[in-house]
């Protein structure tokens, strides 16, 4: 799950990490009381769940509460790679920015370990510069029983050339991003940049952090601040269901059970010269109602061209996968090829349910990946005639 700028600085703050000043408005008149509040000089900026709100017109400078209003009248409403603008957030400006750094704490899941991520290319695209100038990208790893050590936050320190009269201030920062971190189950917190002041003090002018699906049991608060209105309907649909579902750009729909087998029939799909067009795992249990939403989900994309079901049944049964696909037929009407492949519990009987219902089965799960890109491929040829 994934916070507003807003969310997770104000979190960063309740670790030490130190903020603008700032409030979130809804309306042009809100952000201009904001801004006066503020002395008028402010920063107004897009809050939207993606990046490039600076390049999309989404983060304008203001000098006064009435620019800021104006400002905020523009921004509002706005689209930004499909995102709707409904808030924008009001930042008292920095007093002058002498240097842009980049820092994260992230999992680095090839150590299975907490990393340290850090740059003196900060305000760009971390990936851009791992791509260009890898060499700018600065690591260290922590050992989650001994936290951050000062050893390391003075290597990072010295490697992006930070004035020494900053290391101890740095360090608390790298500390509390770390505490934000881990208190809040995070896969992610980052700041991009991370700025030096005309002062000559350390701030954090953007936020971003994403949290761990997994621990929102736990972190209530957390769940709580979970933006639905940013979610694509079909994933905020699959979300309430239980199952698993993310949009992707190809044309061959996935339905599987379990996040391994899901990877790799995308995997297979794509060996035979096909496209996913979604990410689906319906779950290790998974009945016929989720069956029948998930085929839905994958049926609402008018990009799909055929349908690749790939269930290996060990707690989820064949019968109740047949059941399901049937039942999201009667639900809605499609003429979009389909190829199942069943195996494991009950897949005897749930071949037979399709069996009856002249529907389209494989044996292996090359035969069915094959089966599916040639179905989508004829399905784009008479397309096109």
């Amino acid at each position: 799950m994934n916070l507003h700028e807003y969310q997770a600085k104000r979190l960063f703050a309740e670790h030490g990490v130190p903020i603008p000043q700032g409030d979130v408005a809804s309306t042009p008149a809100e952000a201009r009381e904001i801004a006066r509040e503020l002395g008028g000089r402010v920063v107004v900026k897009a809050q939207v769940l993606t990046g490039g709100r600076g390049k999309a017109g989404g983060v304008k400078l203001a000098n006064s509460a009435d620019e800021a209003e104006a400002q905020a009248k523009q921004i509002l409403g706005m689209d930004i790679k499909g995102f709707k603008v409904r808030r924008v957030l009001i930042d008292k400006q920095a007093p002058g920015i002498d240097q842009e750094i980049y820092l994260a704490v992230l999992i680095d899941r090839g150590r299975r370990l907490p990393m340290i991520m850090a740059s003196a290319s900060g305000g760009m695209d971390i990936e851009e510069v791992a791509d260009k100038t890898p060499e700018k990208i600065i690591t260290a790893h922590i050992e989650p029983v001994l936290g951050v050590r000062g050893y390391q936050t003075t290597y990072i320190a010295s490697q992006i050339d930070l004035p020494r009269d900053l290391w101890r201030d740095f360090h608390k920062i790298v500390v509390g991003l770390y505490e934000c971190f881990k208190s809040n189950d995070a896969s992610l917190t980052e700041i991009n940049p991370l700025v030096i002041t005309g002062e000559g003090k350390l701030m954090a002018v953007d936020g971003k952090m994403t949290i761990d699906d997994n621990a929102l049991s736990r972190q209530s608060r957390l769940a709580e601040m979970r933006d639905v209105a940013e979610e694509p309907e079909a994933e905020r649909e699959a979300r309430l269901t239980g199952i698993n579902f993310i949009k992707l750009d190809g044309n061959i729909g996935c339905m599987v059970n379990g996040a391994g087998l899901a990877m790799t029939t995308m995997d297979i799909i794509k060996l035979f010269g096909g496209d996913p067009a979604n990410f689906l795992d319906i779950g290790g249990g998974a009945k016929a109602d989720q069956v029948a939403t998930g085929l839905r989900l994958i049926l609402s994309d008018p990009n799909v061209e055929a349908v690749l079901i790939n269930i290996f049944g060990g707690i989820t049964r064949g019968d109740e996968v047949a059941k399901g696909i049937l039942q999201a037929l009667n639900e809605v009407e499609t003429a979009v090829p389909m190829v199942i492949r069943l195996a494991g519990t009950n897949a005897k009987e749930g071949r037979a349910i399709l069996a009856d219902a002249s529907m389209e089965t494989a044996e292996t799960l090359s035969e069915a990946a094959r089966k599916a890109v040639a179905a989508a491929a004829g399905a784009a040829k008479a397309s096109q005639e």
